[in-house]
């Protein structure tokens, strides 16, 4: 009986060996040609794109930015499982294994094809893949067979361990390096050369200090490129050639107009520091940063295309791979500092926030106003076009809901009775910034926050309030006031459709 298990184990093994060696080499053609038509990846988005936006929310507050990561990993486990059936299928006949090999093959080449911008060689990573796989399994039965099968039992004799241990030990080493290579291959294609940008010719002011300085706890005035948050649909950075690249407005314009990345550069840029926020933050999220910027005012852009007798409503923006966000026009052009940005924080952009250029819309969560790898501006109505996300139900029109964070102390920690601070930061973008926040501790009185200085009222305001902890499990609360008069939501609602709101409470234990 043990010995029957340990053989059919070995048949399920050769079969996920068999598919790991395919999509290994799957993935390394996809590395050559276009990443995201790598097997799993194409799966992996397309589930994505067909999972309920319920479950896609909990799944980024479950599991944060590491919620690809599971994806990925759970379509390959779900993939390997039926690549074992093959391998116990191909035990009985070595077709019905190959068969359930292609059929897993046709899955990602479906996928791959139905992404937007797709074209016929997003094919060719699964059908190597296929074919890989298929032949490493069929190298693998060969060598699993007892050699002489067709004499006699009396002259026959079994397999040959070492020619069992040569194939899967080749096959792994394969695998291996292609898989390496892929990943090596793909890093180095998505990596993008810091472009040299002009000075602006309307900087922003002088950048503050923050409170960061001397409230330990309290979140970076200024976000650090590495901390930066990144939030979006893709398993996979895109491939972009600044040379090559073109931003085209078209559309209900008076003409078609086209910008390369130089012509960006050569014309007049602004600098403005604004805070950016993901519909997806939860109340007291982490989908939030702020930095400085650096672009092209999109009024300009716009102007030079002709908008004046437009019936449009929204600009659908379209990113290198057909991806689409789409902002109302409206809010766009109403004299808030939007534009395509080049520029993050004194660099070029970087790949993963949107190089080599982005549009970004103060006051606007980013699902309809910061369309990354930009490279299309088609002024049309909701009426005859939807983006991705308005198809999905999400709001057209998405103002950032006004909020405030307590980051120290840290919720669940435990801190020392005595002097201490609780200190956070707030937010109000294109709402007169932030003009107050106010604390309470347990069921007390509200108090009023001390300030840190401001960057301009589409950037977010540190605070903090001197405190005296008592022993005990202590419950802190916060809540912000714009600069407008109006107050943070206490009603809670979740991020979808328009945005989260509520009040943070941070329990602490005090001993």
């Amino acid at each position: 009986m043990r010995n029957r298990l340990l053989h059919a184990l070995s048949w399920a093994g050769f079969g996920v060996l068999a598919t790991l060696v395919g999509v290994a080499a799957g993935h390394l053609v996809a590395a050559l040609t276009e990443p995201a038509s790598s097997p799993v990846l194409a799966v992996g988005s397309q589930v994505i794109d067909l999972t309920p936006t319920p479950l896609k929310e909990w799944a980024i507050q479950q599991f944060g930015t590491h919620d690809k990561t599971i994806l990925v990993g759970s379509v390959l486990l779900g993939v390997l499982v039926l690549a074992a059936v093959a391998g116990l299928l191909a035990r009985r006949r070595f077709r019905y294994g190959a068969a359930l090999l292609v059929v897993l093959v046709a899955i990602p080449a479906g996928a791959a094809l139905h992404r937007p911008g797709s074209s016929v060689t997003d094919l060719l990573p699964s059908l190597v893949a296929g074919v890989v796989g298929v032949a490493a399994l069929w190298w693998l039965c060969r060598a699993a067979q007892p050699h002489g099968a067709r004499e006699t039992p009396a002259t026959g004799t079994g397999p040959s361990r070492r020619g069992v241990l040569v194939a899967t030990g080749t096959l792994a080493v394969a695998g291996a390096v292609m898989g390496g290579a892929g990943r090596w291959i793909t890093s180095y294609r998505t990596r993008v050369t810091q472009i040299a940008l002009p000075d602006p010719s309307d900087p922003a002011p002088a950048f503050p200090t923050g409170l960061d300085r001397r409230v330990p706890g309290i979140t970076d005035f200024r976000t650090p490129l590495d901390d930066f948050y990144r939030v979006d649909t893709r398993l996979t950075l895109p491939i972009v050639d600044a040379d090559g690249w073109t931003l085209t407005i078209d559309g209900d314009v008076d003409q078609e107009v086209t910008f390369t990345l130089d012509d960006l550069l050569a014309m007049d840029l602004i600098e403005r520091d604004i805070t950016l926020t993901c519909v997806s933050n939860e109340v007291g999220g982490r989908y939030v940063g702020g930095a400085r910027w650096l672009g092209v005012p999109l009024t300009a852009l716009l102007a030079q295309a002709g908008i004046d007798g437009t019936r449009a409503d929204q600009i659908l923006s379209t990113d290198v791979d057909g991806m689409t966000i789409s902002t109302p026009l409206d809010i766009a052009t109403d004299g808030r500092d939007a534009m395509i940005a080049v520029g993050m924080n004194g660099e070029s952009l970087r790949i993963e926030h949107g190089f080599p250029a982005r549009m970004v819309v103060p006051g606007l969560y980013g699902f309809v106003s910061a369309c990354k790898w930009i490279t299309r501006m088609t002024l049309t109505t909701y009426a005859d076009q939807e983006a991705y996300w308005t198809k999905r139900d999400w709001a057209t029109d998405a103002p950032i809901k006004i909020s405030s964070r307590v980051d120290t102390p840290k919720p669940l920690a435990t801190i020392d009775p005595g002097r201490t601070v609780i200190g956070g930061i707030a937010w109000a973008q294109h709402q007169g910034g932030i003009d107050k926040v106010e604390v309470r501790v347990d069921d007390g009185e509200w108090q009023e926050a001390r300030l840190g200085k401001s960057a301009g009222n589409d950037y977010w305001r540190q605070w903090y309030l001197p405190w005296t902890a008592e022993s005990g499990q202590h419950t802190l609360s916060s809540r912000a006031v714009s600069g407008d008069g109006d107050p943070q939501v206490a009603e809670r609602a979740t991020p979808f459709p328009d945005g989260s709101s509520g009040i943070q409470e941070v329990v602490v234990i005090v001993s």
